[in-house]
């Protein structure tokens, strides 16, 4: 199981999950953060620093809280690491499709 970022995290970004990630799997997408699930190593380093607490093992994410994680990697794929990418603009469209500021 890994781990995924959930919808508190739209429009916020912190990336203080970024900084704590030891493998480099947090990808910035145009409104929020992504795990990339094959390069997560399962570690929870990400999950305490989230400020909005967004950040949660894929089976326990709240429903109103849908995770749009694993999508935002299927155009992506692997790229093996996401600090050469910095921000890819682009967001799944559950995620694309929420008000601003409202994401919650």
């Amino acid at each position: 199981m890994t781990f995924v970022v959930g919808q508190p995290c739209v429009d916020v970004k912190d990336k203080s999950c970024v900084e704590e990630c030891p493998v480099d799997c947090i990808y910035e997408g145009t409104r929020a953060l992504y795990i990339h699930p094959d390069e997560c190593v399962d570690c929870g380093a990400c999950e305490p620093v989230c400020p909005v607490e967004a950040i949660f093992y894929e089976d326990d994410v709240p429903e109103r809280w849908r995770s749009a994680n694993a999508d935002f990697f299927t155009a992506l794929g692997s790229p093996g690491g996401a600090a050469s990418l910095r921000e890819v603009p682009h967001d799944p469209p559950l995620v694309a499709a929420l008000p601003r500021g409202d994401a919650a």
